[in-house]
């Protein structure tokens, strides 16, 4: 049986010939997936589905620019994710931005919660946040983005990044707070 790799690297190859066979067989493989991504940024399954048909066709697209220097599926989520902020934007979110003279704030790294709180519950707590504040932690905590990364993204500087994470961290610990007090923890 061939590697997942070698399996990816055909049906690549096929798909920059344009082969729809092929083009069928990837979005089989990762449609599920990116609709996930997709979703976690729009809040709406009927537009995530929008944005991944889209994040999709721009892929096949531009399928010759892909050069495996990272795997298909991480090349692929960079798109999603770019393309569902490019819709955010069009649906005009508004960014806050923050001027940097006045912002002069040292951030508390520590991301300690109770026990008790499990990750599904920190996901929770981030979803019901602010869009600006939502999609800066869901960046830096769920995708691993730094601050350069979501300012390129997102068109804010590092410092309204940085100022976005920590107010949100702020509302999220609040929100774990609330939570684990009313279910008696």
């Amino acid at each position: 049986m061939r590697s997942t790799k070698q399996l990816h690297h055909k049906l690549i190859r096929d798909c920059k010939r344009n082969n729809q066979k092929a083009q069928l067989q990837l979005y089989k493989n990762y449609a599920q997936g990116m609709l996930f991504v997709a979703n976690r940024y729009m809040k709406d399954i009927h537009l995530a589905e929008d944005v991944m048909q889209d994040a999709f066709i721009k892929a096949f697209k531009n399928i010759e620019s892909y050069k495996e220097e990272v795997s298909f599926g991480a090349w692929l989520k960079r798109i999603v994710i770019n393309q569902s902020i490019d819709q955010l934007k069009k649906n005009k979110l508004s960014m806050v931005s923050i001027n940097e003279e006045v912002m002069n704030f040292t951030e508390d790294d520590s991301w300690e919660v109770e026990e008790e709180v499990t990750s599904e519950m920190v996901i929770e707590a981030i979803e019901k946040q602010k869009e600006k504040y939502r999609l800066v932690l869901t960046l830096y905590l769920i995708e691993g983005y730094d601050h350069n990364e979501i300012s390129q993204i997102l068109g804010i500087t590092e410092v309204t990044s940085r100022t976005h994470l920590m107010r949100g961290k702020k509302l999220v610990k609040e929100h774990l707070k609330i939570k684990s007090h009313a279910e008696g923890y």
